[in-house]
Formats: structure tokens, sequence, C-alpha cells
């Protein structure tokens, strides 16, 4: 299957059952609060969205291949396990790079806010 469209369907279903074949094993992440290196590291980090967050949606934008590097335009949201379950929201892009095997050796989130925009949705946003 080609990678976008291995991507495509992860998007999707996100975070549940996601192709993690299609990471290098060193693979390096960031986003605007983490930054690792490792596909054990990255499964832990989707694993602990799938537990303790609520009713996550990833909505997929655009995606598109330039030689190496795949770009995808993203809103990911979810219900906090707050008593009050503020809806969340994060609008951005990642940029993934490949190696010459085809894999993703890196992983770079972009967020259209910032994590105090994030902390301020979880404070001042009420679920109805």
């Amino acid at each position: 299957m080609d990678i976008i469209e291995t991507l495509k369907s992860d998007y999707q279903r996100f975070p549940i059952n996601q192709t993690y074949t299609i990471y290098a094993p060193d693979v390096y992440f960031q986003d605007a609060v983490f930054k690792f290196r490792g596909i054990k590291l990255y499964k832990l980090m989707i694993n602990f969205m799938k537990i303790f967050f609520l009713h996550i949606n990833m909505e997929l934008h655009n995606i598109q291949r330039l030689e190496d590097t795949i770009k995808s335009e993203w809103t990911l949201s979810w219900d906090s396990p707050l008593p009050w379950k503020p809806r969340i929201s994060i609008s951005g892009w990642s940029e993934l790079r490949l190696n010459s095997d085809n894999l993703i050796v890196s992983h770079i989130d972009y967020w259209n806010c910032s994590p105090l925009d994030v902390f301020k949705q979880h404070s001042f946003s009420v679920n109805k």
C-alpha cells in the first residue's frame, strides 16, 4: 500500500490501530510539548492519548508528498478527561521525512496555536 494511503487510513481511525511499520525504529518526533526519539516512545504517546483523551477525532484536510517529505494538514480534537469535559481542538500540520527505505524518520507537528491557547481551552471551555 502507498504510504499516503496508509497515512490517510491512520488519520481516519486515529488513535486506534495505527500502522507503526511505516516508521523507522529511531523515528524522531517533535510537537509544541514533546520531543523524543524512538518508535517505542511514539507508541506510548499514542497509547496515552487513546487511554486519557475522550472522543478523539483527527480530521485530515490535506496531504501531499514532495520527494522525501510528506506534509499533512489536520485538526485534532477531543474531550478532556476533566470533570466538565471541555472539547479541545488543535489545528496544524505535520512534516514527515522519509529515508531511502520509504520509512518515516522524522515526524514534526506544528500547531496553529500555542500550548497556552490549549491550556485556555481546558480552563474556560465547557462541553455542552
